[in-house]
């Protein structure tokens, strides 16, 4: 499935936005690649419809949420008044809000463990509906964090293909705070090739210009286009 792009800026634009959008374009000729080919996910978590509205009015279209509660409380009146919404659900998802998660989403980034391939797969079934779904790995390892280690990718990956009849569209990882995030990247960009996954969710507000550079297609941006929390 092809990336959905970023609609083009209006002369409105929120300073955070507009720069977010030069930074991402400057990557992209830098790397050598077409604009269109990287999808900007603004993540509005703890962020209310008064600071999301003039972001959807400068152009934004696609957005990440992190809970799927919280989602809940602010997105359908948002998308009932700006139609063409397109929401990711980027943070760890529970088995009891597939439902949910299903019905409100048109991509999940958090797909990492059998529980969850049966909730999708049973719900995705239930509600015809096809999400995106990506892998998300564990590149580093860390016992606190959600993900697949790499060394069970290929594996995790075919089981959700072959067990659970899954659509796997790509991985997502978050490399850990501490370390220089390109190794992460690149390693996450070898798994996807080796498997066939056209699509990377990698590359935060700090390193979305390296995650761009080893192949990104969606780069999950928050605090540099609605400000610290």
């Amino acid at each position: 499935m092809a990336p959905e792009t970023t609609p083009p800026l209006t002369s409105h634009s929120p300073n955070g936005l507009a720069a977010v959008e030069q930074d991402i374009a400057r990557a992209c000729q830098q790397a050598r690649r077409d604009r269109a080919s990287v999808t900007l996910i603004a993540v509005s978590k703890t962020f209310g419809a008064a600071a999301i509205t003039p972001v959807i009015e400068a152009g934004q279209h696609v957005f990440g949420e992190n809970r799927v509660q919280e989602a809940k409380t602010k997105w359908p009146g948002l998308m009932s008044t700006y139609p063409g919404i397109v929401l990711h659900l980027i943070g760890p998802l529970q088995s009891n809000k597939a439902k949910e998660a299903v019905a409100l989403f048109d991509a999940i980034h958090s797909v990492d463990r059998p529980s969850i391939c049966e909730a999708l797969a049973r719900e995705i079934k239930s509600q015809k509906k096809q999400p995106e779904l990506f892998v998300q790995l564990n590149t580093g390892e860390e016992p606190q964090k959600a993900g697949v280690s790499p060394g069970e990718a290929d594996a995790f990956i075919a089981s959700c293909r072959d067990r659970y009849g899954l659509v796997i569209s790509g991985l997502m990882c978050i490399p850990p705070v501490d370390d220089a995030p390109a190794p992460h990247f690149a390693l996450t960009a070898k798994i996807a090739g080796r498997n066939g996954l056209q699509n990377l969710s990698m590359g935060m507000s700090a390193d979305f210009a390296v995650a761009i550079e080893f192949g990104a297609t969606h780069v999950r941006v928050g605090s540099a286009i609605f400000g610290h929390r």
